[in-house]
């Protein structure tokens, strides 16, 4: 065989080389062991049967014919083992594939017992992946007494066991008290950046406008007018207010109508003056501008907790 050439020793460290990539997931890991593996069986082979040296290309196709040939054997056993209706297969499914991928199974015996094999070391156990401790709840089942012990194995307990995914509220003093005033001075800050960006500014320092920009005081004409003027809020709540006195009126004379029916009629027909008109007060009242400001001063009413 051609360049490089390997002692038959030596066939044995470039098999276990061939193939030497740095793997991330335990999968590829798992991979990559299982091909160094089968490129030591491939040298051993080929120093059992005279070679003292061997290509790599070589050795990659006979570790790759080598492994669709086991891959093969595999498929079909499982698929008889599952045509039997088990999950697992055992030496007769075995048996039965090499048959009909057309070995001689009488030649296994004396091929296991020949003289010049090589013996190669085990290689290390891997440590089966550890299941993820946010995974794990509860106890795995085994199989009741009536279920054949060769079936399948129940799922994890995190497969169908209900588990709760919120967090708990923090209910911490300090901690709360802590989040409010962040929260409080981001509002401030943001909002602070907002008008900065939008109104006029007034800069400390007349070369450079954009450090420590100032929003710019807007002078008023009359500066205690605000002061005087209700806020937003205080008209909701005299409207409120006024709505719910309103309603509960309503309500009352609706009632004693009911009570009364024609003698309150009756009345109000009396009330009005000879000529059918309304009174003069009442005209007044009319024309007077609805404005919030020259309303009289009215107390909120105090709801008491029952």
């Amino acid at each position: 065989m051609a360049d490089p050439a390997v002692s038959s020793g030596g066939a044995l460290q470039a098999g276990a080389r061939g193939g030497a990539k740095a793997a991330s997931s335990p999968a590829e890991n798992y991979q990559l062991a299982r091909r160094r593996t089968l490129q030591v069986v491939v040298s051993a082979l080929l120093t059992e049967s005279g070679f003292d040296s061997a290509e790599k290309a070589a050795v990659e196709t006979l570790t790759e014919m080598m492994q669709s040939y086991i891959s093969e054997i595999g498929r079909c056993a499982k698929s008889y083992c599952e045509h039997t209706a088990r999950s697992i297969p055992t030496l007769s499914d075995t048996v039965v594939t090499l048959i009909e991928m057309g070995f001689s199974v009488d030649t296994l015996p004396v091929y296991a017992k020949r003289s010049q094999r090589m013996v190669i070391t085990a290689p290390p156990v891997t440590n089966a992946p550890v299941t993820p401790k946010s995974l794990s709840a509860g106890q795995k089942r085994t199989h009741p007494s009536h279920i054949p012990g060769h079936f399948p194995e129940f799922p994890d307990p995190h497969t169908y066991i209900k588990t709760p995914t919120f967090r708990e509220p923090v209910s911490d003093y300090q901690v709360v008290r802590e989040k409010a005033a962040t929260q409080r001075r981001d509002v401030e800050r943001a909002l602070t950046r907002f008008m900065a960006k939008t109104g006029e500014t007034q800069s400390l320092f007349k070369d450079d406008i954009t450090t420590f920009p100032l929003i710019a005081a807007q002078p008023s004409a009359i500066p205690y007018l605000n002061a005087l003027l209700p806020s937003e809020l205080e008209l909701q709540t005299l409207e409120e207010t006024d709505s719910s006195e309103q309603d509960d009126q309503t309500d009352s004379e609706n009632a004693t109508g009911n009570i009364t029916d024609d003698p309150g009629a009756d009345k109000e027909n009396s009330i009005l003056p000879p000529s059918g008109g309304v009174p003069s007060a009442k005209v007044s009242e009319d024309n007077v501008i609805d404005n919030p400001y020259l309303r009289p001063v009215k107390k909120p009413k105090v709801r008491r907790k029952k």
